[in-house]
């Protein structure tokens, strides 16, 4: 990949502010990782102790259901349970957890007292009073898991794709730009190291080329200094001839 890239000091700089952002966002990253995971290992308690009561509510109300039948009978239990004229109800809200919206499950009319279930008192006994909060209590904890799993199942998801990213970041996309980095830089390295030599070429020819110039010239000096003095010899002896004292 490396030698895909051009290696111009635009790109490098393009390739420095890339990774620059990248480790910022490797950082980020990496710190809601792992408050993921320690919201998750919260939710994860909370999540076996509710399985626990969960387990606990539904072998308790088989247990009272089951002695309710068998002692009134499957026709009084029956009677009881469509006697029921108000349905619980559920409402559901949402709360953000690092980033994560899960649900917050609100119910209200599960729990009932005597007078709310419907049936009539005096023609049923404490053993179907007894199968109803049984399966109340059931209901709720039923509520509160189904609440506390979708938490817990969308904090995993979260958690997962946090760790790809971070992995993408760590293992893929930073090593590349670290290398189409270095890559870059040696490229430029060497083009400058070529330039330098060529600059230096090119200043020891000029300098050659005025050296030569400068001699040339210093020659063409020295020849026209023996030229005016071969031509000031020629003249000295015709002005010696002409002077008065030559005459006398």
């Amino acid at each position: 990949m490396a030698n895909d890239v051009k290696p111009t000091r635009k790109n490098l700089m393009a390739i420095e502010d890339r990774i620059e952002l990248s480790e910022r966002g490797h950082g980020t990253l990496e710190k809601k990782r792992d408050g993921l995971i320690m919201e998750f290992m919260d939710i994860l308690d909370k999540a076996q102790d509710v399985r626990g009561d969960l387990a606990d509510d539904y072998e308790k109300a088989q247990q009272k259901i089951n002695m309710a039948r068998a002692m009134e009978g499957d026709v009084a239990v029956r009677g009881a349970a469509a006697a029921l004229q108000e349905n619980p109800e559920i409402t559901t809200e949402s709360k953000n957890i690092m980033g994560v919206v899960v649900p917050q499950i609100e119910s209200s009319r599960v729990s009932k007292s005597l007078d709310q279930r419907g049936y009539g008192i005096m023609g049923t006994s404490a053993r179907i009073d007894e199968a109803a909060e049984a399966y109340e209590d059931l209901l709720e904890s039923i509520i509160l898991a189904a609440e506390v799993e979708t938490a817990m199942k969308k904090m995993l998801r979260e958690i997962e794709t946090t760790k790809r990213r971070v992995n993408a970041l760590e293992f893929k996309l930073l090593p590349e730009l670290y290398e189409n980095q270095e890559y870059i830089e040696q490229k430029l390295e060497e083009q400058e190291r070529e330039e330098t030599f060529r600059l230096k070429k090119i200043k020891e020819k000029k300098e050659q080329e005025e050296k030569e110039a400068r001699e040339e010239e210093a020659e063409e000096v020295d020849e026209e200094i023996e030229e005016t003095e071969e031509d000031l010899e020629d003249i000295q002896p015709d002005t010696a001839a002409q002077s008065p004292a030559a005459n006398q």
